[in-house]
């Protein structure tokens, strides 16, 4: 029977593997297949004994990876024989100079890319951010290795499903917090929202297979509706003669949850869950005035809405997405949104920058992955060398959407949104940045702090005697420009500490204190001080002057051995790198208990409370995370900062559930919408207060214009107590939406 499943085992690697050729096929030659077999048989002998977590073979997973890279990132030969390989020197007992002597110094190259980065991402840690950082300067160097780990993320994510449940949650909302803003950064639009959708999968099950479910209950009379809608454009583009393609994209799963809990609706009042796309198949020469002519068509058949309409041909995004949309009014009484593009610009939007290799280089002789590197260089070059602020400010940076500003000549910038005048002012050249006074913005004089919009032309205005102040750390936002002002304001610091030590010493000789290195460290240590750089610059200022340093003599005189080590006003020291207090006591005492934290439990002595931000009631799926000072926070599986806390500190993540044998009060919240009439306020509390038993902590409501909209705050026992009240509530007459406050509820409650 063994004998029988390997022999299927090798039909099904055959079969995959042929599939990969067959989409590799139309640009490979004979030599090409011949490098890929070779690759393809080094691969099987290295991972012939290892099968994944699912039980499958090995080989399975870097098939499906170069797969990938052909099909959906539209890559060539040498990434194909790099993504057969690429776990190869990782996991088995080859070499980098084995790859090299088989295979050449160009795919090795990409192999150690490939090998060092891994580490980052295992299953194990968090997002260590300086390995991040050697990431992107890898990144820089081969665009190809970040995009052969897009692929190879995509088929982890693809496969999620064989890895225990805390496993899944850790590499999903990774995925969300680097991936996914990875894969739309770098114009790949359909892996990001397959990536998205896979996440959600895992995060949010509930609102993932309501939606999921809606979707597959609406096609049939979506299909109607978009061959009605598209039948007279068809006709009038065939009258001009355009050589077209119509399609229908449905929305994301992920995409339509946010449209929901951003407008706060049902699924049923997302217009936008599809949008029809005309390709046109125009000469590079023509594109733009085709797309406008398709553009002229549609909407002399439908009535656009004039604030909808979005020109990324003229202007295109930074991700080099290219397209018009625009939505309109359809006869049904519906908004549609429809993309008009060329083919070209389609592939451009569906696989990004290896698009953009097919078709020459932007007008301006730079590509957009050019320029994109660049910038990601600047960050590296600029970045301050705390961990988390870097990839914070990476994410900020090279994820976040983009405005385009002009300077007083007319030249085109792009910043992230939320860029201010002074992040302008630094993204001209450090000095302007260093020396700006203020700011005009269409002509009129605004603060540093503005923040520009699109559109904007800014002129900034300089003096020779402005220098950066601690206060400009607040007013931007790119890591350019925070870099650039810490690094000033450092320098600026060592120079006022240079006079603060000849007035120490000078000070030191008149009170007879021997100027060494061991008293030194004593007054560091008495002042509670880090660094002689610190303390030499707190002198230079005044802030430690004569009197404390006789002081500091008498405590040593009276103690006769540094009692100053007690003084209880000294803050206390930082924790030695790897350390954190707090967490390592905690993190001690769950080891000698069972894996999961159980919630309500009395024996349970380890401190724990609910976290405010998403406030979680038994019933919710949930974790716990260790604080520093707090003890244990216990958050919802889909909290807004989830995404954040397993991906940046997986290690201080504990598994917790509830005791459901407890009759314990929760405070919860639901909010209220709906039509204002006499009694209805009466009627809410009577069947929370009186039918369902619930105690109200406090009740607001606000009326305009016939309508009203409150809160009401509650103690609720657990999800299905509060889901049943929700149900009950939403019968009331001129109620029209009752959901819980910090989460977006799923039809299904309704």
């Amino acid at each position: 029977m063994h004998k029988i499943a390997l022999e299927e085992e090798r039909k099904e690697i055959l079969k995959k593997y042929r599939s990969l050729l067959s989409v590799c096929r139309p640009n490979t030659s004979k030599e090409d297949r011949k490098l890929i077999r070779q690759a393809f048989d080094f691969a099987m002998q290295a991972h012939k004994d290892h099968r994944r977590k699912s039980g499958e073979p090995y080989i399975y997973h870097p098939i499906a990876v170069a797969k990938s890279v052909v099909e959906e990132i539209g890559l060539g030969v040498t990434s194909v024989v790099c993504s057969l390989l690429h776990d190869v020197v990782e996991d088995t007992d080859y070499t980098l100079s084995d790859i090299e002597e088989y295979f050449g110094e160009e795919v090795a190259r990409i192999i150690d890319g490939l090998t060092k980065i891994s580490d980052i991402f295992d299953q194990t840690t968090s997002v260590q951010a300086e390995n991040f950082r050697k990431m992107l300067l890898t990144l820089s160097d081969d665009v190809r290795v970040i995009l052969i780990k897009l692929a190879d993320r995509l088929h982890n994510m693809r496969t999620l499903d064989s890895l225990p449940p805390k496993k899944q949650l850790k590499v999903a909302n990774e995925t969300l917090y680097l991936f996914a803003p990875l894969a739309h950064r770098l114009g790949f639009h359909a892996i990001k929202s397959e990536l998205e959708d896979l996440a959600m999968k895992y995060t949010e099950p509930e609102a993932y297979n309501t939606i999921a479910q809606k979707l597959a209950d609406t096609q049939e009379e979506r299909t109607r509706f978009i061959n009605t809608f598209t039948a007279p454009i068809r006709k009038s583009l065939q009258k001009e003669n355009l050589e077209f393609t119509v399609l229908a994209r449905t929305k994301s799963i992920s995409s339509i949850w946010n449209k929901m809990k951003k407008k706060e609706v049902p699924f049923e009042e997302v217009y936008d869950i599809f949008a029809i796309r005309i390709i046109l198949d125009s000469p590079e020469s023509r594109e733009k005035a085709d797309c406008w002519k398709a553009y002229s068509i549609v909407t002399d058949i439908y009535r656009p809405n004039p604030d909808r309409l979005r020109d990324w041909i003229s202007t295109p995004k930074a991700n080099g997405y290219e397209s018009l949309h625009t939505t309109v009014m359809s006869r049904q009484g519906k908004w549609v949104e429809v993309q008009i593009r060329t083919r070209r610009m389609d592939e451009v939007a569906e696989k990004g920058y290896a698009a953009h290799w097919k078709y020459k280089e932007s007008k301006a002789g730079e590509s957009g992955i050019d320029k994109w590197l660049k910038r990601i260089r600047d960050i590296l070059k600029t970045s301050e060398t705390d961990a988390l602020d870097f990839i914070d400010d990476f994410k900020l940076n090279l994820f976040s959407d983009e405005i385009i500003v002009f300077t007083p000549k007319g030249e085109l910038r792009t910043l992230p949104v939320g860029s201010t005048a002074l992040d302008f002012a630094y993204s001209i050249h450090t000095q302007v940045g260093n020396n700006c006074l203020g700011a005009k913005v269409n002509h009129k004089l605004v603060p540093l702090s503005h923040t520009l919009k699109s559109g904007d032309q800014v002129e900034i205005i300089t003096s020779a005697k402005q220098v950066p102040k601690p206060d400009w750390l607040k007013y931007v936002t790119t890591a350019r420009a925070k870099g650039k002002i810490k690094t000033a304001l450092k320098e600026a610091r060592k120079k006022q500490a240079e006079e603060g030590k000849e007035i120490l010493e000078r000070k030191m000789r008149q009170l007879k204190i021997e100027n060494t290195q061991e008293n030194i460290q004593k007054l560091l240590d008495y002042f509670n001080l880090p660094s002689p750089l610190d303390l030499h610059y707190e002198v230079s200022i005044g802030k430690i002057g004569q009197k404390d340093l006789k002081n500091y003599l008498s405590e040593k005189e009276r103690s006769g051995f540094f009692s100053y080590l007690k003084n209880p006003f000294a803050r206390s020291k930082e924790p030695s790198a790897g350390k954190e207090p707090g967490v390592d006591p905690i993190r001690q005492q769950l080891k000698d208990k069972p894996d999961t934290l159980l919630i309500g439990d009395s024996l349970e002595n380890l401190k724990y409370s609910l976290s405010p931000c998403c406030s979680p009631i038994p019933g919710d799926d949930v974790f716990g995370f260790v604080t520093i000072n707090d003890g244990i926070k216990i958050h919802r599986n889909n909290c807004p900062n989830a995404v954040q806390l397993m991906s940046k500190y997986a290690y201080r993540i504990v598994k917790a559930k509830w005791m459901t044998n407890k009759s314990i009060a929760f405070l919860s919240g639901i909010r209220i919408k709906g039509i204002d009439d006499v009694g209805l306020l009466k009627n809410l509390t009577n069947i929370i207060s009186s039918e369902y038993n619930i105690n109200i902590r406090n009740i607001h409501f606000d009326t305009h214009d016939g309508t009203f909209q409150g809160t009401v705050m509650l103690y609720i026992n657990d999800t299905q107590h509060l889901n049943n009240l929700i149900k009950k509530l939403k019968k009331i007459k001129g109620i029209q939406k009752v959901t819980r406050i910090g989460k977006m509820e799923s039809e299904s409650e309704a």
